[in-house]
């Protein structure tokens, strides 16, 4: 299935792990997947909106999202404020030239933008304390507490009709935020690095691009895969790949791992998260990595990827634009599928990112303006084809790097099954392992053993098993598989 008709089904996901990569200098993960940690205060401190099943208004005098017709609002007039975690567009002022490309349209909605670089945890004690404003990419909230903080938008079911990815940030049927954009879940690299290395077909599974990995450090200086350690938030990406190294399953992230008993044992094949590690693992065991890992720099491995310094990076598809932006090396930049193949068939995953969301406290007027704000951003702003992403729209306009993934499967992460939505969380918390968010010193790990030689990954993944199983017990959570 080729990527632009998997994403034109409306596919939903709910884990994106470190995907938009907020800001210049942020150090933080993303709000894209469930997590265990939404704060209680914040729950206390908003009013909760009842959510309504009707497609044409979700709040009394304010339209659904999908009967907002552009047009008919460039006479209104509102002052809203908009936050969000990509200081780097704030910076470059891309953000500005946006909102006065929308003021061309809209001349009386002004639009006050704030972009915060430690996102995760701000973003979330604003909303505790209510004082973030109209606009927000919604953080690290439990499903069932969304219609405490955000403006129901409409029937998910309606509105995956003509969007993607939109059970997201869903509850009950209603959908209370829309994806910035979509991701798919791969590996970016320097194609002129590839090419020198003597690497003539893309790796499809672990031991291929271990050995083209290695073919890298035999016959260039680049580096063959940069970790990115020290940033930490970077090392969550790892985790985004769970679901589609698991025999291909879309179910398995959110509905089967909670109750699978053995999920890290090796199943001899190249496939499973013991080998999405084992990647990692290996590469560093084996000095295919930078000299130093906690001496990594995320801003300047833009740069150093663009100029064929490091051959390949494992990070969503959000971080393409950034190294094509880097240097004047940009057409050297690809991006190609993660390389695992389950029976012989290579998938790829896909889901949405950060989502949108409108403040239930606003005023109608602010509500009406907020929801105009997004839909022109998603639909006229252009931002996610220059980010190199897929459109939340379907059949909108998409950027052609994907051509990698033409062949693959594509999956979409499944969201919970009903009464079970909290098990990740809970089992992530119970663990301390964080698989679907947050777990940055987990990955971090496997590098500082393989560095040091002090565990195996064999070591390391019965602690995992082990970790889960007491985690299972404890929330008496049923093992099925």
């Amino acid at each position: 299935m080729k990527l632009r008709k998997a994403l034109a089904l409306g596919l939903a996901a709910a884990m994106t792990v470190s995907m938009i990569g907020c800001g210049s200098t942020a150090d933080t993960t993303t709000d894209s997947a469930d997590t265990t940690e939404a704060t209680d205060d914040a729950t206390e401190a908003a009013d909760t909106t009842e959510s309504t099943d009707s497609t044409e208004t979700t709040t009394d005098g304010v339209p659904g999202y999908l009967d907002i017709n552009l047009d008919d609002y460039t006479d209104l007039t509102a002052s809203i404020k908009f936050l969000h975690c990509r200081t780097d567009r704030e910076e470059d002022g891309s953000m500005a030239e946006m909102i006065a490309a929308f003021n061309e349209k809209f001349p009386n909605i002004e639009v006050k933008t704030e972009g915060v670089t430690d996102y995760a945890e701000d973003a979330l004690l604003r909303l505790s304390q209510g004082n973030w404003g109209d606009v927000m990419w919604i953080p690290a909230v439990d499903k069932k507490d969304l219609g405490s903080y955000f403006m129901p938008l409409g029937s998910t079911e309606e509105m995956s009709k003509t969007l993607n990815f939109v059970n997201q940030n869903a509850y009950d049927g209603i959908t209370y935020g829309i994806p910035v954009w979509g991701n798919a879940q791969g590996v970016v690299y320097n194609k002129a690095v590839f090419e020198a290395a003597g690497i003539t077909k893309l790796p499809t599974t672990p031991t291929e691009f271990l050995e083209d990995l290695q073919l890298i450090k035999d016959n260039t200086d680049a580096i063959p895969l940069y970790t990115n350690y020290a940033a930490g938030w970077t090392m969550g990406a790892w985790d985004a790949y769970i679901g589609v190294v698991s025999n291909g399953d879309a179910t398995f992230m959110n509905q089967k791992f909670v109750h699978t008993a053995n999920p890290f044992d090796d199943p001899g094949d190249d496939t499973g998260i013991y080998n999405l590690y084992r990647i990692l693992y290996d590469a560093v065991a084996n000095g295919l990595i930078e000299d130093d890992y906690t001496t990594t720099d995320w801003e300047g491995c833009k740069g150093m990827i663009n100029n064929g310094q490091i051959g390949a990076m494992v990070l969503g598809s959000w971080a393409y634009s950034q190294m094509v932006e880097a240097g004047d090396h940009g057409d050297d930049i690809g991006y190609m599928p993660f390389p695992m193949t389950v029976d012989g068939t290579q998938y790829a995953l896909a889901g949405g990112d950060y989502n949108y969301a409108v403040n239930v406290n606003s005023s109608d007027e602010n509500k009406i303006a907020s929801l105009v704000f997004i839909k022109w951003m998603l639909e006229e702003s252009g931002w996610s084809v220059r980010e190199g992403c897929y459109s939340t729209v379907i059949g909108g306009e998409n950027p052609d790097m994907y051509s990698a993934f033409d062949g693959c499967e594509m999956l979409s992460d499944e969201v919970a099954l009903a009464g079970e939505e909290e098990f990740l969380n809970e089992m992530n918390a119970e663990s301390e392992l964080s698989f679907n968010a947050g777990g940055n010193a987990k990955v971090q790990s496997i590098v500082e053993a393989a560095a040091t030689g002090s565990k195996s990954l064999d070591d390391i993944m019965g602690e995992w098993t082990t970790a889960w199983n007491d985690a299972q017990d404890e929330l008496e959570i049923e093992v099925l598989y």
